[in-house]
């Protein structure tokens, strides 16, 4: 697939001090600027959605919008993760034909298998039984890394413009406090701060309204919802991190399009989780565990506990004999519509998973981040061909509101919330909502369950927790942190700055080592944070910021909120292949 690039800067050799980004704009600024109708950071599901349906609206039309997507990855679907079943309902609105133009949407599912499990024993729910956000007929088992490069390739074929491999680093604003694009992060900046011989200045993208479309817990999009109180009067969002490996497995133990969902063990029942396991074309097998990040022990691992979910006798069989070919990790929202926040503010709006668009209880967000897409690309497109711009994109909360997605979301608003008071209601409740209500013919609950907890509020001191041992990896079934990492082939240039930055340098020791036993050595699933001896005495904390597989979990779980995730120079992190 062909990709377009930025101008590139001459490099600038330099000699001076440590210089802050301020200080980096005022002696080398100002940034070269580029225009657009609209700016779209990330190209995910939704950001390239948008894309694509601007262009169609526009062409019906018998005009033209220019658009622009930044993607911080190496390619579109490089930094893509998810299980996947997808639900065609919104890739079919956006292109009827793609069977004809050749998505990859190639395994129909074939059969569901929701299991409740014991450390030993299993209980397959009856299809009778089973609630309707489990039932996956008309289903597609995909790579969404797959199918994010076939919307980049009919984009591009559409007339956007691509570039990835460029962070959008900074939110740019008019002198009246409206969006009005974003710069990307500069280049060649060394770990001390200071530019390197190979320094290069950032771009401006200028566009008339700015998408953000960078997955859950975006780096701009959380900036924005602070900026804006976008938030004010919603329920608190709630996260989980999604751990996920591919296998190769042998063919006699293929199973074409059998979507195999779990709960219970090896979670407690104070703990929300749970695995998946998909069969792929292929013989090929994508697996993993999902843990809620408002979890309270904090020696608890996320990462140990899918390995150990393996081992369960209904899981294993499923891999045993085969090949783990990749691994990833990605935190995604648990949130509901009573926690999306406004998703407009002047010049620009949030898309996909930086609002919180995933319907949690069915397992699924591709098919919301391309509807919301194309209904903010509407409203977009309805504004600029108008000769508006820099205002509030009004008509995109109107549509969400009266669209098949929302009765959606609506439908499923209680899901999670059930789970947060306990895992032993939310299955009761599960149950009455989505199977027992349908019976009696009421499509959607008549109450509603809020949350206004935080995730990162939720962790119990590390001695009033009961201390979890995990076994040692087989190497065959189980792995550890790095070998793991290894197989994202992730990447980052050693000598920049941490992307992974502390608020207070103390608090990891002060704080989260002395009261809950260092959880970032846990939670995160690629080994950036660990608790070192120090040259004084005592422990620091030791961040390989270059194992980043771009999860966001630190920023979310971090008991303060004292990590503040920020971009690294752009191309880098993992580059997910198949998953």
């Amino acid at each position: 697939m062909s990709s377009n690039s930025l101008p590139k800067m001459a490099f600038i050799n330099l000699e001076f001090t440590t210089m802050t980004p301020e200080a980096i704009l005022s002696q080398f600024g100002p940034r070269e600027s580029m225009e657009y109708d609209v700016v779209i950071v990330g190209a995910g599901p939704a950001g390239l959605s948008a894309a694509i349906h601007l262009k169609q609206i526009a062409a019906e039309k018998g005009q033209d919008v220019s658009v622009v997507v930044l993607e911080k990855g190496s390619e579109p679907g490089a930094h893509i993760l998810s299980g996947a079943v997808m639900d065609p309902r919104a890739i079919t609105e956006l292109f009827p034909d793609w069977k004809e133009r050749g998505a990859p949407l190639h395994q129909p599912v074939t059969g569901d298998d929701v299991l409740l499990l014991t450390e030993t024993g299993t209980t397959r729910t009856p299809d009778w039984l089973l609630p309707r956000n489990f039932h996956n007929e008309g289903c597609y088992v995909v790579s969404l890394g797959a199918v994010t490069k076939w919307l980049a390739e009919q984009a591009e074929a559409l007339g956007v413009e691509i570039f990835p491999g460029f962070t959008a680093a900074e939110v740019l604003y008019t002198d009246d406090g409206a969006v009005k694009g974003v710069a990307t992060g500069n280049l060649g900046i060394g770990k001390d701060g200071e530019p390197t011989e190979a320094f290069q200045i950032g771009m401006e993208l200028h566009g008339k309204y700015t998408l953000f479309a960078e997955g859950a817990r975006g780096h701009l999009g959380k900036q924005l919802i602070a900026k804006f109180a976008l938030d004010q009067g919603k329920d608190a969002q709630t996260f989980a991190i999604g751990i996920k490996e591919l296998w190769e497995i042998p063919a006699s133990q293929a199973k074409p399009g059998l979507v195999v969902h779990t709960a219970g063990w090896p979670m407690n029942d104070d703990t929300f989780g749970g695995g998946f396991l998909y069969h792929l074309e292929g013989n090929k097998v994508t697996l993993g565990f999902v843990v809620g990040l408002d979890y309270a022990n904090p020696w608890l691992s996320p990462f140990e506990e899918m390995q150990r979910w393996k081992t369960h006798p209904s899981i294993r069989p499923h891999i045993e004999g085969g090949k783990r070919l990749g691994y990833g990790a990605r935190a995604l929202n648990n949130g509901t519509p009573q926690a999306l926040p406004k998703t407009v503010f002047p010049g620009g709006a949030l898309i996909g998973c930086d609002a919180g668009f995933l319907n949690a209880a069915r397992i699924k967000g591709s098919h919301a981040a391309i509807k919301s897409g194309m209904l903010c690309a509407q409203a977009a497109a309805e504004a600029v061909l108008a000769g508006r711009q820099s205002d509030e994109l009004t008509a995109f909360e109107t549509g969400f509101k009266s669209s098949w997605l929302h009765e959606e979301l609506w439908t499923y608003r209680n899901f999670k919330n059930w789970f947060k008071k306990s895992p032993t209601l939310g299955k009761l409740m599960t149950g009455v909502e989505h199977w027992f209500l349908p019976k009696v013919g009421v499509k959607s609950p008549p109450w509603t369950i809020h949350n206004h907890v935080k995730d990162h509020t939720k962790l119990r001191p590390a001695a009033q927790s009961p201390k979890i041992e995990y076994p040692k990896p087989d190497g065959q079934i189980t792995f550890d942190r790095l070998s793991s990492v290894f197989i994202s082939n992730t990447n980052h240039e050693e000598n920049q700055p941490a992307h992974l930055t502390l608020k207070d340098a103390s608090v990891p020791v002060a704080l989260n080592l002395s009261t809950f036993a260092g959880p970032e050595s846990r939670y995160c699933p690629a080994g950036v944070y660990e608790f070192v001896p120090s040259e004084g005495g005592g422990e620091r904390l030791q961040i390989n910021a270059q194992n980043c597989v771009h999860c966001k979990t630190c920023d979310i779980k971090d008991p303060s909120q004292n990590i503040v995730w920020v971009t690294p120079q752009g191309g880098e992190g993992p580059n997910y292949a198949g998953m």
